[in-house]
């Protein structure tokens, strides 16, 4: 697959290619003419008494300079020519596998996007340099040195062989090195974001030891594949040295025998120009490219290319519902050498049918951002069973289901290509009544199909957009988890509205307590204790919800159960309270 790429890239168009070997012959002048004219230079010129014919010589060796420098822009704008079409191949590819993506594909699509195909570009441009270089600078000094004396070739071009051999040799090992430490290093960074995401309840529930011995775990690794990448690495080293050493030194050290054999002075010194001007540079350009480059280039283009299709071939189970249950469900951020360490939730067993609108409502650090990653599948219990439609969480298809940060993500691109990232299939239509729905009228009018700058947007605006944007995708089971926090009240209730419409399964953490109020059923989490029910039934089985329910109204519990405007959110919640149920941690 990857060569098939590069191939096509290469062979786009025959003419480029054609072209960029002659400008790449002309490139290669001071290659074939340099130590030529250094020797011509010296015997000729300036040891013969003649420093006029010794300058002419010089002067033809810098008008191949010249010539070589209008080459080598020349050799840029091909070699561009070849590498932006390779890039904007490779991001169509990319875009088609992010927009399969929503259905259910890899989820890190966005971030290659953004990354990895500019890494591909960038390395694919190095290698064209680097090997051209090399190929034509390696003709030009063979037929130069052939020209020159014949005899100081089995001195030169064979430790040159040999030094990038070794080198090639090394490339696979080089290449799985590089791999394992992206590999780790992709790991070590998503145990840190887990660590973020959780870090309220980790510390909450003294879990910091055991959660830093992870992350601690996960750094080492990548540091063992550092180290072992570093070792391959050292094998350049050697080659250069082979390569682009060992003819000076056997040069040197021949010179006597050369010498005996007639070779002059001035053609000793032309042949170390040949080598130390042309060959060595143009080898461990080579040898760095190919190196840093090439194994840069055929990772990335693995990941790239290689896009996970879809995930039910993988183990992912499309679910026959969307109802969620939980049984016996134990989860604890515990030290490593705690035996029984304090579980965030134990025991929980929890049924919500398809169609249910459930709020999660407690303190802050209680446990609800874990509640919410347990059935979004990023965490799996300690004990017990998350289940969506029948499916554990952790096998769920992704397009299934959806859970919506705090921090939402928009990336530049117009406000559409936002919204319908999972669900390329929707029609502008679909997209126009999204953006009524959601308030996104004005930002639409704003941006006028220009391409949105994530920076200019309020925190607000980005959380409206994440709502839109899987309101209009697949998932009939959605976790908001504080989602909503940047809205106003009126924008939040006119999200939750129309997801609870929308159909399907709706869970989410509260932010203030008028979500709770627009859900079917509450369910109040109290340590390790939880209680489900209405919130009229909540609000006289729990006192910890009556007292969260009291600091937002300022009313007694009993009134608030019968308050009619509160309950259909059309009180106002109180300016000094904010209805912020991440501030009342009493």
């Amino acid at each position: 697959m990857r060569r098939r790429v590069l191939l096509d890239a290469l062979w786009r168009e025959p003419s480029r290619l054609l072209w960029l070997a002659c400008w790449s012959v002309a490139e290669a002048l001071p290659s074939l003419t340099g130590g030529y004219a250094v020797a011509r230079a010296v015997d000729d010129g300036f040891a013969a008494g003649r420093p006029g014919v010794g300058f002419a010589w010089l002067g033809v060796l810098a008008a191949a300079w010249a010539v070589a420098a209008v080459s080598a822009r020349q050799v840029l704008l091909l070699i561009a020519g070849i590498v932006e079409p390779f890039r904007d191949d490779l991001l169509r590819r990319v875009v088609t596998g992010a927009l399969r993506a929503g259905r259910g594909g890899d989820s890190a699509a966005v971030a290659r996007m953004n990354h990895q195909v500019e890494l591909a570009r960038d390395a694919f441009g190095a290698i064209i340099t680097v090997v051209r270089s090399f190929v034509f600078t390696l003709v030009s000094v063979a037929v130069g040195l052939s020209t020159l004396a014949p005899a100081v070739v089995p001195l030169v071009l064979p430790p040159v062989a040999l030094g990038l051999g070794l080198f090639l040799v090394s490339l696979p090992s080089l290449a799985r090195r590089q791999r394992e430490f992206i590999v780790a290093d992709e790991r070590t960074a998503a145990a840190v974001a887990a660590m973020a995401s959780g870090l309220r309840d980790v510390t909450a529930c003294g879990g910091e030891e055991r959660v830093a011995a992870e992350v601690g775990q996960a750094v080492t690794r990548q540091a063992a594949s550092a180290r072992a990448l570093a070792r391959v690495t050292a094998t350049r080293t050697l080659s250069l040295a082979v390569g682009a050493w060992l003819p000076v030194v056997l040069l040197l050290a021949g010179a006597p025998w050369l010498v005996r054999q007639g070779i002059t002075g001035g053609v000793i010194l032309g042949t170390l120009t040949y080598v130390m001007q042309s060959l060595a540079p143009a080898l461990g350009g080579l040898v760095q490219g190919l190196g840093v480059s090439g194994v840069r280039l055929a990772v990335t283009l693995e990941r790239i290319l290689h896009v996970p299709g879809p995930p039910v071939a993988h183990g992912d189970t499309e679910p026959d519902s969307a109802r969620l249950v939980l049984r016996g469900v134990r989860f604890a951020y515990g030290t490593a050498d705690q035996k029984a360490p304090e579980p965030v939730i134990d025991g929980l067993d929890l049924d919500v049918p398809e169609g249910d609108h459930l709020a999660v409502v407690g303190p802050s650090g209680i446990g609800k951002s874990t509640l919410a990653a347990l059935v979004a599948g990023l965490l799996t219990p300690d004990e017990g069973e998350v289940l969506v439609g029948g499916v554990p969480a952790a096998r769920v298809l992704p397009a299934a289901r959806a859970l919506i940060p705090q921090e939402a993500y928009v990336f530049p691109g117009t406000l559409a290509e936002n919204l319908t990232y999972l669900a390329p299939g929707a029609t502008p239509e679909r997209v126009d009544e999204v953006v009524t729905a959601f308030g996104l009228t004005d930002l639409a009018q704003r941006c006028a199909g220009g391409p949105l700058d994530p920076a200019e947007l309020s925190a607000g605006e980005r959380q409206l957009i994440a709502l839109a944007r899987t309101y209009l995708s697949p998932a009939r089971l959605v976790v908001l988890d504080e989602s909503t926090c940047h809205l106003d009240p009126a924008a939040e209730a006119r999200a939750e509205a129309a997801f609870a419409a929308r159909g399907g399964t709706l869970v989410v953490v509260a932010h203030r307590i008028s979500s709770a109020l627009r859900a079917k059923r509450v369910l109040v989490m109290d340590g390790t204790r939880v209680g489900l029910g209405s919130h009229e039934e909540m609000v006289a089985a729990s006192p910890l919800y009556a007292d969260l329910v009291g600091h937002w109204t300022g009313l007694p519990a009993g009134a608030v159960a019968e308050d009619a405007d509160v309950a259909s959110g059309r009180r106002p919640e109180p300016a000094a309270l904010g209805g912020d149920l991440n501030r009342l941690d009493a």
